[in-house]
């Protein structure tokens, strides 16, 4: 009987010590998020240092820009997506290679982004010229058709 709750203060010591050390990541990852809230999904907060997720924008700020008439490629995607976590990783690379500037709207975080811009699924891309949808591209695609979205609309 000693030796079953010794291991079971064992097991709950283990569990506290990683609920802290990951609450002490989390904090530190909050500290400088390109969001401007305290309170972030675990899944959005994991993404915060991830390379491919940067360029981050938010709802106001995609809406001036759009506003403003230049043009903007804007990708909508939610951190919790198969289907984003699958394109994501070759997108960001292609477009760096084209050098397409693109903003990325976390719908998870930010879910008027739904309405305001008729996403139907994750990921979306759209290009707005002169403050308008000029076209877009929704799922997850072959770099072939990515490839084919900035030739053909972006960097037309």
């Amino acid at each position: 009987m000693k030796k079953l709750a010794i291991f079971g203060g064992i097991i709950i010591l283990v569990f506290v010590l990683i609920f802290v050390l990951n609450d002490q990541k989390n904090k530190q990852a909050l500290s400088d998020n390109p969001y401007d809230k305290k309170e972030l999904r675990q899944s959005t907060i994991d993404l915060i240092k991830d390379p491919n997720y940067q360029n981050i924008i938010l709802p106001d700020d995609l809406k001036k820009k759009i506003d403003s008439g230049e043009p903007v490629t804007a990708y909508f995607f939610s951190p919790e997506c198969v289907h984003c976590q699958e394109m994501t990783p070759r997108l960001t690379p292609l477009a760096e290679e084209n050098k397409v500037d693109i903003v990325k709207y976390n719908v998870l975080e930010y879910e008027q982004g739904w309405d305001d811009y008729l996403i139907e699924a994750t990921p979306t891309t759209i290009y707005f010229e002169d403050g308008k949808e000029v076209a877009r591209m929704t799922g997850a695609q072959p770099n072939e058709n990515i490839q084919a979205f900035f030739d053909q609309v972006v960097l037309k």
